[in-house]
This record gives C-alpha cells, structure tokens and sequence, in this order.
C-alpha cells in the first residue's frame, strides 16, 4: 500500500474521529439552552407571580388571592357578606328548636366584622298578652322547616337586609372544633348542669381550657347549674349570659381558624361545611371571601345581643318572652352595621375626638342645673373580664351617676360617646371617673337614645 493512501485513511479516520467528538459537545449545548429557556420562563412566570401577589396586597392574603384568579379589583367588589346563622341541636328526634340564633356580618375591604345575637325567646307575634311558645323566634323553623322564615323574622326585627342563612347542626359544629382544635378558651364560670333525658352532662371548671368539638356543644349550651345559679351577674345571667358565651367562644373558634397552620386546613373546613350545612350561600362565593379572611384580627370584631325586656309572666299568658326595644334596636343596628350614617348625623365612629377642651373640673357634679343622678350612663364591657364593668360601673355610682344600662361589646380603645348634648365639664369628670378613653360628640341635639351618655370600656383600659 503506498504511503499516500495510508495517509488518507488516517486523516479520514482522523476526521472521524473529530467528527464523533463533537457531537457530545453539541448535546451539551442544547441542554444548555433548554436549561436556560426553562429558568427565563420560570423566572418571568414568577416575577408575573410577585407582581400579581403585590398587587393583590401581597403577604399570605395576596398569594392566595393570586392563586384563585383574583386581581386587584376583585377585593373591592366584595361587599360585606351577613349570614343568619342558626344552631340547631339534634338530640331530640324531631325537634328543631334554633335556640342560637346569631347574624355574622364580615367585610373584607374593612376587615370589620359583627356577630349580633338575637335571643332565642323574642317575641315575633301581634299581642303580647296572647303570647303562646310558637311565637317565640326560636320556634319558627321547628314548625316550617323553612329557614327564610327565619330570617324574615330578624329582617323585621332589626331591618337588615338579610339574604343568606346557615342551619350549623351539631354534627358540623362538633367536626369543625375537632378540624382545628381544640379551642383554647377562658371558660368564664363553673358550669356543673345534668339533663339525664337528653343524656347531656356539662361539666367544666372556671378558667383556661382546651376544648374538643364534644365539649364545644356542651359549653354552648350552658345556661345554668343544676342548683338554679347561672353565670355571673356582672357576665350576663341566664340566656344573656349564654349568647355572650356563644359569641365569645365563636371569636376563639375564627380567631384560630385563620391562624397560619390552619390556612391547609380550609379544604376539609369547607368540605365539612358542606357536608352539615343547611344553607344557601353558594360556596364559590364564600372560596372569595377567603384568601382575606386570613388577615381578619378578632380586635375588628364587635359582638352584642339585641337590647329588650323580658315582661312579667302575668302579663304574657304565663309564657316567658323577650320584647325587642325597638328604638335601641335600630340605634345599635346603625352603630354595628352603618356607622357611616351616624358620621353623616354628625356622630363619631370612635376614632374621632371632640374638639372641645380637656380640661377636668373635679369639683363640679351635675351638668348645668342636671345632677349627677339625672344623668342615665349605658357601659358596654368590650374586655372579656366581667370584673372590669363592674369596677367602671362601682367608680361612676360612687360620683352619683346613673349606671341605667350595661351590655357587652368588643372593642380595643375606650369611648366616651355624648348621647344627649351633655357638657363638656362633665364628659371631662366622666373620662378622670373612669381614667382614660378618647370623649366622642355623638349628640344632635335630637338623640332618640334612651340613655346620655354611653361608655365603652376597651382593651385599653388599666
């Protein structure tokens, strides 16, 4: 073979070779290119992703808003969301008495939310001297198995505009607690209570305890001992004292279910509520409200029951009834529901403060030619110690004042709310009484409140 065809095959065998060695660089680069193209879109895809979560208001709230499909404008064309909600207790084979009977209101621009009770024993017939047992409100879905009815009962009460109702069985509520439990609650009394023919025992020590969905019932449920004592005097005895202790404890049950570790759970919660509800809010909507839930704090939740008497017996054919103030009704319903209102009436919503000077004239006690005695003070407890009304309540009769009205409320700062045009000498006596507390003008000169002056005890109170 001559030495030029040995030469030719070594270079083709050269080029062969090249030829074999380049093609792994070639794949190396491709997969170079794909890696990057995967990381651009990535990064674009998560930059879109920030972008939306920041627009959303970013947090936890705006990523799981950007997660649904919503954008910015979804929030604010969420209006505020007020559901009747009734607990029905299924113990009795055939008996639906909706012995808690509760409106929740929640307003996801604000971030304000509201549970009103409305006593179970309210009267909802046409004379009260012919009063029977079907006539209180409680008693209305027993008998028609039809919650609208209900709820047309509460729109005439309070005049709101209600459109969604809930039916909460003992099963849901027994499965919620359990869900995300148990409850951390300040029980607020010894509750030692035997009804052997419902097969209910409810048995529970004053204080802090963890409470499992089979407790929750009981402790709802609660109303007075088996030796005829009830909750606490300055708490709210009986049936008032019960729907504060509903209330409350439902403030524990939302506070922790919008804890972080519970935002995993809001699957099952919603599977669960579907499951035992009876109801007719769609459930799509509620999916809406729920990425801004989630920054929802228990300091923006009021809680009050609606204002009332219970008539002696003599003089409502021997059945016990609760009559609903109509007037203070209708003021506490504009108070919780549209404070703007009582802003466009020249009232205060609470963070706004009276002009007028803080100086304290100690040695004065009556305004004008008024003494102390005249004047009728409402206190609203907005602490959850029951020992702090009493305490405001014990300091402002020690000055001569008129404690006519006492109730309970939620709320972080202290108001001195004017009711009646009461001068400013002692709205000033009133605020060192109680030792602090931002004084509002809530008069108009024309108040229909039945009361002067109305102090609101806050969180903030020492």
């Amino acid at each position: 073979m001559s030495n030029n065809k040995v030469n030719k095959r070594q270079n083709m065998n050269n080029k062969s070779s090249k030829n074999t060695k380049k093609k792994p660089k070639k794949k190396m680069k491709m997969w170079k290119k794909i890696l990057l193209v995967i990381l651009l879109i990535l990064l674009i895809a998560g930059g879109i992703f920030a972008y939306r979560v920041h627009r959303n208001g970013g947090g936890l709230s705006g990523m799981l808003a950007t997660v649904v499909g919503h954008d910015e404008e979804t929030r604010k064309q969420l209006g505020e969301l007020q559901v009747l909600l009734m607990g029905v207790s299924t113990d009795q084979e055939g008996v639906a008495l909706t012995d808690t009977i509760i409106v929740a209101s929640y307003n996801p621009n604000t971030q304000k939310a509201v549970l009103l009770s409305i006593p179970r024993d309210s009267f909802t017939g046409k004379n009260t001297k012919r009063a029977v047992a079907s006539d209180k409100i409680n008693a209305i879905y027993n008998m028609t198995r039809n919650p609208k009815e209900t709820v047309e009962a509460v729109k005439e009460l309070t005049g709101l505009n209600l459109q969604y109702y809930a039916i909460v069985q003992t099963e849901a509520l027994i499965e919620l607690v359990d869900a995300i439990g148990p409850i951390e609650y300040y029980v607020p009394t010894n509750m030692n209570y035997d009804d052997t023919s419902q097969d209910l025992h409810i048995h529970f020590e004053e204080g802090l305890q963890e409470i499992d969905g089979q407790e929750a019932e009981e402790l709802l449920r609660f109303r007075k001992n088996n030796d005829g004592t009830s909750f606490p005097e300055e708490y709210g005895d009986n049936d008032i004292g019960r729907m504060r202790n509903q209330r409350e404890f439902i403030t524990a049950v939302v506070e922790q279910t919008v804890k972080l570790e519970n935002i995993t759970k809001l699957g099952s919660i919603l599977d669960i509520a579907s499951r035992n509800l009876i109801t007719n809010v769609d459930f799509n909507l509620l999916k809406d409200y729920l990425p801004y839930a989630v920054e929802f704090s228990t300091e923006n939740l009021q809680t009050a029951s609606l204002p009332g008497s219970v008539p002696d017996l003599r003089q409502t054919n021997g059945v016990s009834i609760f009559v609903v103030d109509e007037e203070e009704t209708q003021q506490l319903v504009t108070e919780l529901f549209y404070p703007e209102k009582l802003l466009e009436e020249g009232t205060t919503d609470g963070n706004t403060t009276n002009t007028a000077s803080n100086t304290t004239d100690t040695n004065t006690t009556s305004t004008g030619s008024t003494a102390n005695s005249d004047i009728k003070i409402e206190v609203l407890n907005g602490t959850s110690d029951g020992k702090v009304l009493q305490e405001v309540v014990n300091k402002l009769k020690a000055e001569g004042y008129n404690v006519s009205r006492t109730g309970t409320t939620t709320a972080s700062k202290t108001v001195i709310a004017n009711r009646k045009n009461v001068s400013t000498t002692t709205m000033n006596q009133l605020k060192e009484i109680v030792g602090t507390g931002t004084i509002s003008d809530s008069s108009t000169g024309g108040s229909s409140s039945k009361v002067d002056v109305t102090i609101i005890i806050g969180k903030d109170y020492q």
